[in-house]
């Protein structure tokens, strides 16, 4: 991996965000509510974690002191349409002990950490991996760091820019290093287009996805929104739809 990597890495993100804009991820109203999506959202379609969020908005249980007081089999009920239902229970029980235990229920003061440290915490929980670890620190606590997904690598794999073997850390550094030059301004961020038609991973605006970030959080925030939108649409795991693709031009055998 080079210059040429991080060269174009920059440019998908220049390609992406100028045909479809901001993303709003991630679409949520609180932070909290940011973290139970990222631990529901493991091993399931986003769709599914919306109806098992409905079901916890409804109960008026979608807050700290909510999850706190709800009994495991109840909460275990609300969050069934995510699949894995008990597991992610208890491991979002987890998440609160652990949080009352080490932060006195504040999730003020655990984002106030520094990056590596909170990181190296929240993967020390059970049920928590590199990417769930990084949604909770990029989309709740503007922390700067990207989040690789499983489309990241298919696009990324498709163009050349990582091998097969690649791990997680070897990617999120690889993109975090190109992304850091690539800041939007505040004006180009107002000023973004909006594309007819499918627009990415788009979501309607939120609380969160409106929140005030860093520039540089904000950048990874809007790529992994638009890699997303790439994978969902014509990245496709079998038969991609390369031809209609903004990133077509950037293909290996389109050069």
């Amino acid at each position: 991996m080079g210059e040429t990597d991080s060269d174009a890495i920059r440019a998908y993100y220049h390609t992406l965000f100028s045909a479809w804009g901001r993303q709003h991820w991630w679409p949520a109203q609180s932070r909290f509510e940011v973290i139970v999506g990222a631990y529901l959202t493991q091993n399931t379609a986003w769709t599914n974690v919306e109806k098992a969020l409905a079901n916890l908005r409804r109960a008026r249980l979608l807050t700290l002191s909510g999850m706190r007081r709800t009994a495991q089999p109840e909460l275990e009920q609300l969050i069934r349409p995510a699949g894995y239902f008990r597991q992610k229970a208890q491991r979002l029980k987890m998440f609160v002990r652990f949080l009352d235990t080490r932060y006195g229920g504040s999730l003020t003061r655990m984002f106030a950490r520094p990056t590596t440290e909170l990181r190296d915490e929240l993967l020390a929980l059970n049920g928590v991996g590199p990417e769930t670890a990084d949604s909770i620190l990029l989309y709740a606590g503007n922390h700067p760091v990207f989040v690789v997904d499983a489309y990241t690598r298919r696009i990324f794999e498709r163009h050349g820019n990582i091998s097969s073997g690649a791990d997680y850390e070897e990617i999120r550094l690889l993109v975090e290093q190109a992304l850091r030059d690539a800041n939007p301004t505040q004006q180009s961020l107002r000023d973004a287009p909006s594309a007819a038609g499918p627009a990415g991973s788009c979501h309607p605006p939120s609380r969160m996805s409106m929140a005030k970030r860093t520039a540089l959080a904000q950048v990874f925030n809007e790529m992994h929104g638009l890699i997303v939108g790439v994978g969902k649409t014509y990245c496709l795991k079998s038969q991609p739809q390369c031809e209609l693709c903004p990133l077509r031009k950037f293909l290996p055998q389109a050069k």
